[in-house]
């Protein structure tokens, strides 16, 4: 659908179906109307805008691995900070996120580059910001390094992949936003990943893998470049929106994204 990009990444779905997505050396981030088919930049100096999610106000929040922070940005293009450190040090690199039913904020924080840059933090973790914005707290501190997240949309499972094992895991949500009961879903780590309505789990690798509920791979779908990420969209959120490298691509579904 349009090409010209440095590398892609961090599709999200708005309340049209639109799709919005990041190109993160470009430090730019675009928008796709599904109905005019016209593409428009929506934010220039994004701070490395990685990971995009809608929340339920319309405002879209980001990982901005450069800026080292998440922030939200609401449609009046108002930026507000979320969060840019965990125990008064900087994160590292937040890379992906999800929103849970109840507003609270799942996000990874690896680290890819920047060698100029030192660390502060002691690993690469999961953090979750509470609905209240009030805290940051770290739920996932056992991983390689994390970086593709998403929640089912009843707000009880966590898949979070860990490329840095090439692996990706499912956790139980609890109502304090704390995550329990790990359990491997596949022997495959991902960059980003979605999920559709009957549960299946969409990972980006050399191809978008499909798995079923079960951690069963049950499809691949071939893409010109090798995707980043991914998201379901349009109208009837039966477009597959994929983020790959120099591109932005689409394909028609016979499901519908959750």
């Amino acid at each position: 659908m349009a090409g010209g990009f440095a590398f892609t990444e961090g599709p999200a779905r708005d309340k049209d179906g639109n799709a919005t997505f990041s190109d993160i050396p470009n430090n730019r981030v675009h928008k796709w109307d599904v109905k005019s088919g016209q593409l428009t930049t929506v934010r220039e100096n994004s701070g490395g805008a990685n990971g995009l999610f809608f929340d339920q106000q319309g405002n879209l929040v980001a990982c901005e691995g450069t800026s080292r922070q998440v922030t939200s940005t609401s449609p009046d293009g108002k930026t507000t900070v979320l969060a840019d450190t965990y125990q008064g040090k900087k994160l590292n690199s937040p890379n992906d996120l999800w929103i849970d039913p109840r507003g609270g904020i799942y996000f990874t924080d690896p680290r890819y580059g920047r060698p100029e840059d030192p660390l502060e933090q002691d690993g690469f973790h999961v953090y979750y910001i509470s609905p209240d914005r009030k805290s940051v707290v770290r739920v996932v501190s056992d991983l390689v390094k994390p970086n593709g997240v998403i929640g089912t949309s009843d707000g009880k499972s966590l898949y979070v992949a860990d490329p840095g094992a090439n692996k990706t895991y499912v956790y139980r949500i609890q109502p304090d936003g704390s995550l329990t009961d790990r359990k491997l879903f596949c022997e495959s780590g991902s960059d980003g990943m979605t999920l559709d309505e009957q549960g299946n789990v969409y990972l980006t690798a050399k191809s978008v893998l499909v798995y079923s509920p079960s951690g069963e791979m049950i499809a691949t779908i071939k893409v010109p470049e090798s995707p980043a990420n991914v998201c379901f969209g349009g109208p009837d959120r039966k477009t597959l929106f994929i983020t790959a490298r120099t591109g932005f691509y689409s394909l028609d579904m016979q499901v519908k994204g959750q």
